[in-house]
C-alpha cells in the first residue's frame, strides 16, 4: 500500500499593523487577537487648530552635488554631523544635558538619496511587532538586534493645536488611555516651541510604545522639510531581540530628573499606576498638568466685542 503524503496545514496571513505604509510589515502577537482599528499613517498629519501643515515644504534644499554634506558647506548641517558613518545618532546615551537640534536634508537637496544625513525618512529598518502585555495593554518589541543610536520608529498622529489638545485631554475619564504627547523645545531669548501629537484615530505604530523610568529609546525632533518636528526614537543602548521598546513619556532628554520633576512626583492627582518595573521606577505615569487647566476662551472686549 502506498504512503500518502499528509497535506501541509494552511499558512494563516500574517497581519500587518503598519497595512503596507511602511518599509517593512509590523506584525502583531498574538496574531489572532490585533489591537483595536485605527487609521494608520506613517507621517504626521493637520488637525484641528494646527498652525502649520505638517506635509508642506518649508525649508530650503542644500547645493552639496559633488561634494558629500559635510559641517560648514552644507547648510543642512549648521554644526555638526548629525549621525556617524553607521548612521547612529551622535551623542545618543552620552554625558549631553540636552538634545541639539536635527536637520536632515530635504527633497529639495541636490545630495543623493545615500546621503548620511537622511536617516529617519528612510523609514522603518528593523522588524517591530506590537504585542499584548500583561499590565500594560499592547505594546511594541523588536523582533531584530537594534545597535545603540540606530533609528527605530517616529511617534506620529494628528499635529493639534492647544485648545484641541486641552478639549480631547478634559473629555477622557481615567480609564481612557491618553496617546497624547507635548513637546516643548526651547529657542533663543526664552522662547518656547510646542507641538502636540495625538495618534488616537491617526497615528503610527508609535502610539503602542509604553513608558518606562529605565527606557532603552531616546525621543528626539527631528526637522526634514518643515518646522513641524518629526518624533524620532533612537536607540538609547543596544537593544535585544523580543526586547519591548519603551520611551520616558515625561520627555526627559537621557532621562535627568531635576527638581521640578521631583516636585510633581508628589501630585498624584489624575496619576495613573505604571507598570514599567524598573528599579527606579516613580510609581506614577508622567502628567503633564498644563493641559488639565481650564479651556481657553476668546477674548472679549468691555464693549462686548471679540
Amino acid at each position: 500500500m502506498a504512503a500518502t503524503e499528509e497535506e501541509p496545514e494552511p499558512l494563516t496571513e500574517q497581519l500587518d499593523v503598519a497595512r503596507g505604509l511602511e518599509n517593512l510589515p509590523v506584525s502583531a502577537w498574538p496574531p489572532e487577537a490585533g489591537p483595536e482599528p485605527f487609521q494608520y499613517t506613517p507621517d504626521h498629519v493637520a488637525g484641528p487648530g494646527a498652525d502649520i501643515d505638517p506635509t508642506q515644504i518649508t525649508f530650503p534644499g542644500c547645493i552639496c552635488l559633488k561634494t558629500p554634506c559635510l559641517p560648514g558647506t552644507c547648510s543642512c548641517l549648521r554644526r555638526e554631523k548629525n549621525y556617524d558613518d553607521d548612521l547612529c545618532l551622535r551623542d545618543a546615551g552620552s554625558e549631553a544635558k540636552y538634545a541639539e537640534p536635527v536637520f536632515e536634508c530635504n527633497v529639495l537637496c541636490r545630495c543623493s538619496d545615500r546621503c548620511r544625513n537622511r536617516v529617519v525618512q528612510r523609514g522603518l529598518q528593523f522588524h517591530l511587532q506590537v504585542f499584548k502585555t500583561d499590565q500594560k495593554g499592547w505594546g511594541l518589541r523588536t523582533l531584530d538586534f537594534i545597535p545603540k543610536g540606530r533609528f527605530v520608529c517616529e511617534y506620529a498622529g494628528e499635529v493639534l493645536g492647544f485648545s484641541e489638545v486641552q478639549r480631547r485631554v478634559q473629555l477622557q475619564t481615567i480609564h481612557d488611555s491618553n496617546y497624547i504627547i507635548a513637546i516643548r523645545e526651547h529657542v533663543c531669548n526664552g522662547q518656547v516651541m510646542e507641538t502636540f501629537i495625538d495618534p488616537t484615530s491617526i497615528g503610527n505604530i508609535g502610539r503602542f510604545l509604553n513608558h518606562s523610568c529605565e527606557p532603552n529609546l531616546l525621543m528626539i525632533p527631528v526637522r526634514i522639510d518643515s518646522m513641524v518636528p518629526k518624533l524620532a526614537l533612537f536607540a538609547a543602548r543596544d537593544i535585544l531581540p523580543e526586547e519591548e521598546l519603551s520611551y520616558d513619556y515625561s520627555g526627559r532628554f537621557l532621562n535627568l530628573v531635576d527638581c521640578e520633576d521631583k516636585e510633581r512626583l508628589e501630585d498624584r492627582k489624575f496619576r495613573k499606576p505604571c507598570y514599567c518595573g524598573a528599579i527606579s521606577c516613580a510609581a506614577f505615569l508622567p502628567y503633564d498638568s498644563s493641559l488639565y487647566c481650564p479651556l481657553e476662551k476668546p477674548d472679549v472686549s468691555e464693549e462686548g466685542s471679540v
